[in-house]
């Protein structure tokens, strides 16, 4: 019953996501693929998966004790945090402090996870705002 639930909640938030895609509005200097494209796939992957569990429930799920969900709802806090940090401390550290936090709780010891952090953060800076040339949230230090 609770995949049907989820599965239920999960293609609900699928059609809203891909009602929401279509009625971006596209400027007449786009590229090919436009800005409607990345939405739509992210749609169509949430809804066939929810299908899955809708068509094919477990019938013996295994949930987690409460520990681990507390852990799950932790990490979940962590991300709203780290949205709501972006725009205050840049995409730099509200990264590195959110992956730091997350592969911590995965199991890596305290030192790894703040060079975990860093590079991850670092390494998608590279790639999307020096690389690709993309627009990334600035923080205090200007970066």
């Amino acid at each position: 019953m609770s995949d049907r639930i989820f599965g239920g909640i999960g293609l609900v938030l699928a059609i809203f996501f891909a009602w929401q895609a279509a009625i971006i509005q596209e400027s007449f200097l786009t590229d090919a693929v436009g800005p409607k494209v990345f939405p739509w796939i992210i749609a169509a992957v949430m809804g066939i998966s929810s299908l899955w569990f809708l068509l094919k429930p477990d019938p013996d799920p295994d949930w987690p004790r409460a520990g681990r969900l507390a852990e799950i709802a932790m990490a979940a806090l962590v991300m709203v945090a780290y949205a709501l940090a972006l725009p205050e401390l840049g995409f730099v550290i509200a990264t590195a402090i959110a992956a730091a936090y997350l592969t911590w709780r995965l199991g890596s010891r305290p030192l790894e996870s703040i060079a975990i952090g860093v590079g991850t953060s670092l390494g998608i800076y590279v790639i999307f705002r020096l690389i690709l040339g993309l627009s990334l949230a600035r923080g205090p230090l200007g970066f």
